[in-house]
């Protein structure tokens, strides 16, 4: 422990750090350019507020890199903007909860099983099941949707399923017609034929 505090033994916690002057003349060390070099973007005023990804005025990488069909487009989920978010939960998660039960997504949140009520619920078909549950989800796999019912249980959806666009049939080849019979000429006109000849 040091002697008594007074005015002569006061001292900073932190040594004071001067900042660097530049522009005070050559024997500083920062003078004449500052540190800047000579000349250029970086050596001018302002060049540090670039945006990231600014390449001098080059094609960017994002500009120059091949662009992905169809990432604007709703036929290209889940790419782009009209990505879909669901969370999963397998059906043997659901097997913690009694025979009889309706399982909701309020019920699973209350679970623990899923976080958001915001974003749609699908049930995956991994592991077994062997309690009877109702389920009411946004979704639900084939092979979920199997085990559910083996089980006795019966699955609700949320949302209606999209249906799948149909190809466009290619036009069906136009049937031969059958080649009219000719009417015959009337009789009048072969005994004139027979006439001038």
């Amino acid at each position: 422990m040091p002697g008594e505090l007074n005015l002569s033994n006061l001292k900073p916690a932190q040594e004071r750090k001067d900042r660097k002057r530049v522009g005070r003349g050559l024997g500083s060390g920062k003078g004449r350019y500052s540190g800047r070099g000579i000349k250029g973007q970086k050596s001018r005023a302002g060049s540090k507020k670039m945006r990231a990804g600014f390449e001098g005025g080059q094609m960017p990488l994002y500009m120059r890199v091949g662009k992905q069909r169809g990432a604007t487009s709703a036929d290209a989920m889940p790419i782009g903007p009209f990505r879909t978010y669901s969370q999963p939960v397998n059906v043997s998660a659901l097997a913690r909860f009694d025979a009889g039960t309706e399982v909701t997504p309020e019920l699973l949140k209350q679970a623990g099983l899923i976080r958001s009520l915001r974003k749609d619920v699908k049930i995956l078909g991994k592991g077994d099941l062997s309690v009877q549950l109702t389920v009411v989800a946004h979704a639900v796999s084939a092979s979920a949707r199997e085990k559910i019912e083996g089980a006795g249980g019966q699955v609700t959806l949320l949302r209606e399923p999209k249906q799948k666009k149909k190809s466009k049939a290619q036009p069906k080849a136009a049937e031969p017609q059958e080649a009219e019979p000719q009417e015959a000429e009337p009789a009048e006109s072969q005994s004139t034929e027979t006439e001038e000849s």
